[in-house]
C-alpha cells in the first residue's frame, strides 16, 4: 500500500508517476520524534517551513531513513488528519490512529508552548503599548501644539477650542486603553477555551481507556466461568458414560454366565441319556 498523494516532489523525469515506499512503523516514530524536537527548538526561533521539513528529512537520513521534505511533510499531514479524525469522533467506535499516543505528546507540548509564547508576548505587548503610546502622543500633541501655539500668536481661537481639544485627546486615549485591555482578555479567554478543551480531550482519554480495562476484565471473567462450566459438563459426560459402559459390562457378565449353565445342563443332560 502506497502513502495516497505523496509523490517525490521532483519537477522532472517528464512526468512518470513515481510511487515512494510504505513507511514503517519505526520510520514514522522517527518522524513524529523529529517533529516534536523542532517544535522545542522552535520555540523562540522563527523557521520557515521549506527549512523545518529539511531539517526533518535530515534528521531521518541520520537515522538511516531516505525521505524528501515533501514526502516527510505528505506524511506528516496525513498522520494529523487520522489523529483529528479520532478526537473528534466518537472514542470508542471512532477510526484507530496508531501513534495516538506520540502525536498527543507532541500537541500537548505545542499547546504548553503556545501558551508560554502568548503570557510572554502579552507581556512584551504590554511594554511596548506603554512605550509606543505616548510617542504616538507626543507626535499629536506637538502637531496640536504647534497649531495651539499659531493659534495663540494670531489670536484667532478662543480658549474654548483649546480645552475641547484636550477633552478629546483624553477620550481617545480612554478608548484605546479599553481597546487594549478589551484585546487582552479576549487573549486570556480563547487561551483558556484551548486549555479548557485540551484537558476534556485529556479526561474523556483516561475514561475511555479505564472502561475498556473495565470491559476486559469483565470478558476475562466471564470467559473463565463459561470454561468452568464447559469442564465440569464434560466431567458429568465422561460420569455418565463410565456408568453406563460398567452396567452395559455387567449385563454382559450376567449373560455369559447363564449361558454357560444352560450349556452345562444341556450337556448333563445328554451324558446322562448315553448312560
Amino acid at each position: 500500500m502506497m502513502e495516497a498523494g505523496c509523490g517525490e516532489g521532483g519537477g522532472g523525469g517528464g512526468g512518470r508517476d513515481e510511487r515512494v515506499p510504505q513507511w514503517g512503523v519505526q520510520e514514522t516514530r522517527e518522524l513524529i520524534a523529529a517533529r516534536g524536537e523542532l517544535e522545542r527548538e522552535a520555540v523562540g526561533a522563527r523557521r520557515s517551513a521549506r527549512t523545518l521539513w529539511d531539517a526533518v528529512a535530515s534528521h531521518l537520513r541520520e537515522h538511516g531513513y531516505r525521505r524528501t521534505a515533501d514526502q516527510c511533510k505528505c506524511k506528516w499531514k496525513n498522520l494529523v488528519n487520522r489523529y483529528k479524525g479520532k478526537e473528534t469522533s466518537d472514542p470508542e467506535n471512532g477510526r484507530q490512529c496508531p501513534f495516538f499516543e506520540e502525536l498527543h505528546a507532541v500537541f500537548t507540548e505545542r499547546a504548553r508552548n503556545m501558551q508560554r509564547q502568548l503570557l510572554e508576548s502579552e507581556s512584551g505587548s504590554s511594554v511596548k503599548k506603554k512605550l509606543k503610546r505616548p510617542s504616538g502622543d507626543l507626535s499629536s500633541e506637538e502637531s496640536e501644539d504647534e497649531e495651539d501655539e499659531a493659534e495663540e500668536s494670531g489670536d484667532e481661537k478662543p480658549m474654548k477650542s483649546r480645552k475641547r481639544k484636550a477633552a478629546d485627546k483624553r477620550q481617545q486615549s480612554q478608548r484605546i486603553a479599553e481597546k487594549s485591555r478589551t484585546g487582552m482578555s479576549s487573549i486570556h479567554e480563547l487561551l483558556q477555551d484551548f486549555l479548557a478543551q485540551q484537558h476534556r480531550m485529556d479526561v474523556q482519554w483516561h475514561e475511555m481507556m479505564e472502561r475498556r480495562s473495565q470491559e476486559r476484565l469483565v470478558f476475562e471473567q466471564e470467559w473463565r466461568q463459561t470454561m468452568q462450566k464447559l469442564e465440569q459438563e464434560r466431567l458429568m459426560l465422561e460420569h455418565t458414560w463410565m456408568e453406563r459402559e460398567e452396567q452395559r459390562r455387567m449385563r454382559e457378565e450376567a449373560r455369559a454366565e447363564k449361558r454357560d449353565a444352560l450349556l452345562n445342563t444341556l450337556l448333563n443332560k445328554l451324558l446322562q441319556e448315553d448312560l
